[in-house]
């Protein structure tokens, strides 16, 4: 056990010596995250689509490949989704909804990234592909009707099935944007944008749907 811990601690440390001559950074975020997802045909009359509230954790290596430009690879956990909500009322009557889906990708994003020097920092810009895999999705649904002054609640929560027969794709891909601003002890704020270009929706007919993520955060590199 001692030998594999001396064998680590040597390799870890060849790494970050290897790093510094190369001028290779690590880095990590995290952060918000306000998804939602894009639907190929409208929603049903008196369906509103909004934005759910989630979270990413991740890590980065911006790999120099000449001037102010760096390749940046990267692993992030990532929550995406979105909320529905759906109102209508006629007389003394009325039906309310509100329902919200909840899913955690595991990404590999590799974005191109251009940076300036601005003040004590610097301003960076950049954009990629992304590919994802989800590993864990939740749907859940409240709805209330008044009928004649007598009201029925009801609750619903599933799991999301990635299963043969189910109704949601595991891999999604599309394209990143970001952009922030990072000072020069290697803390940085940023935000950017998801836009999914598969359809992760199964057995759904025509009907497509693809996650959007707008993210906000902050992160260090070293």
């Amino acid at each position: 056990m001692k030998k594999i811990l001396l064998s680590l601690m040597i390799a870890s440390a060849g790494l970050a010596v290897k790093a510094q001559e190369t001028g290779i950074k690590f880095g990590v975020k995290a952060g918000v995250t306000f998804p939602t997802l894009s639907y190929s045909s409208d929603l049903e009359e008196g369906m509103k689509n909004k934005a759910n509230t989630s979270f990413y954790v991740g890590g980065t290596v911006d790999i120099p490949v000449g001037g102010m430009f760096t390749i940046q690879p990267g692993l992030t956990f990532s929550g995406k989704g979105d909320k529905q909500e759906a109102s209508v009322s006629e007389g003394g009557d009325s039906f309310s909804a509100k329902s919200s889906t909840s899913l955690m990708y595991i990404e590999i994003p590799v974005n191109a990234v251009v940076s300036f020097p601005v003040g004590e920092g610097k301003v960076f810009v950049g954009a990629g592909p992304y590919y994802g895999m989800a590993i864990s999705g939740k749907s859940k649904m409240e709805s209330k009707m008044t009928v004649d002054g007598v009201t029925v609640s009801d609750e619903e929560s599933n799991d999301a099935d990635f299963g043969k027969d189910g109704d949601t794709k595991r891999s999604d891909f599309g394209v990143n944007f970001l952009g922030g601003y990072q000072l020069s002890n290697g803390f940085n704020i940023h935000a950017g944008y998801g836009l999914g270009l598969s359809n992760i929706a199964k057995n759904s007919g025509d009907l497509k749907v693809k996650n959007n993520v707008l993210s906000v955060g902050v992160g260090f590199s070293f």
